[in-house]
């Protein structure tokens, strides 16, 4: 009886087809289907949309390109500019002054502050924060508007870290990415900085605006290393709620 006997034919087969059929099976696993999280993110900077019950992305933008060519569709819009720059100057001015005086009484504000408008257009809030005492402000928007308003992406700001002791704004609304702008704002505060935002609660903002804000909450959870000073009702140009953040000196 010999040592080495032949393999059973079927054993060979099998070791064949296994042979053959390999490659064919990791073919087939490279071709599965991925699954993704049924979240919407910004191609260029990779950052999730917040959405939740009190907080609504409007839908409709093909891209981010698309979201900020109907933004600048508002912002270089000839008559609204006009009037932004004529009528509603001084009117507007006047409210900011009695908005940041009253922030001032409650020493959220001081005039050696450096402080930031977000969204600013042509300026006013800037204008009035000047006027209260508060030399050192500048503010931003897609479109500059010299000397008061220099140009500048509200999701990605063009500041270095823990620039700003306060940060206004009343364009939550047109955030298509409302975490990148809150995220923004912590970031370019100082530690004890504080952010006062200007929002709609109880109707809906203009065509322009990319999201819908129904309560406060959804800004809570957003502010990370922020805890709220204050929430409190207001009449500023549509907007009917004023919340205000401090953000932590540690973090």
């Amino acid at each position: 009886m010999k040592n080495n006997q032949a393999r059973p034919p079927i054993l060979k087969y099998l070791i064949l087809s296994l042979f053959l059929f390999f490659p064919f099976f990791l073919l087939l696993f490279s071709l599965k289907p991925k699954h993704h999280q049924n979240t919407t993110t910004d191609p260029t900077s990779k950052i999730q949309i917040h959405s939740s019950g009190d907080l609504k992305i409007r839908p409709g933008y093909a891209s981010y390109e698309s979201y900020i060519q109907r933004q600048l569709h508002k912002t270089l819009n000839p008559k609204l500019r006009q009037v932004w720059t004529t009528r509603d100057w001084d009117r507007k001015i006047q409210v900011f002054v009695q908005f940041f005086q009253d922030l001032k009484r409650k020493e959220l504000l001081f005039n050696e502050s450096k402080a930031l408008s977000i969204g600013a257009r042509v300026g006013q809030e800037v204008e009035a924060l000047r006027r209260v005492g508060v030399s050192d402000s500048v503010g931003i928007d897609l479109v500059p508007y010299p000397p008061l308003v220099i140009k500048g992406d509200f999701h990605n700001q063009p500041f270095g870290n823990e620039t700003f002791d306060f940060e206004f704004s009343n364009v939550f609304d047109h955030a298509l990415y409302p975490d990148k702008f809150v995220g923004e704002i912590e970031r370019t505060l100082k530690p004890n900085g504080v952010c006062v935002l200007h929002v709609a609660l109880s109707r809906r903002s203009d065509k322009y605006s990319a999201n819908d804000l129904y309560s406060v909450k959804p800004l809570v959870e957003m502010f990370k290393v922020s805890e709220v000073v204050h929430v409190r009702k207001v009449d500023g140009f549509g907007l009917d709620t004023e919340v205000v953040f401090r953000k932590k000196t540690v973090t």
